[in-house]
């Protein structure tokens, strides 16, 4: 599932949460929803820090951790 579909799924749950409750079923599969959501968003950001670049001012030069 791709994130945005992932993010409208959970939301729909906790509008439903919110004014009518979720059942067991529902409770359960928002559960999923967010370790799915929390796994992806950790990869991203891995990622994403694996790629900064830091540069010393003093003689420029690009160090990448």
């Amino acid at each position: 599932m791709d994130m945005d579909k992932l993010i409208g799924r959970i939301n729909e749950l906790s509008r439903k949460n919110k004014s009518v409750g979720l059942n067991a079923e529902e409770l359960a599969e928002r559960d999923v929803l967010r370790k799915q959501y929390l796994e992806i968003f950790k990869g991203n950001f891995r990622n994403r820090l694996e790629t900064i670049k830091f540069v010393d001012a003093d003689d420029d030069q690009s160090i990448k951790h």
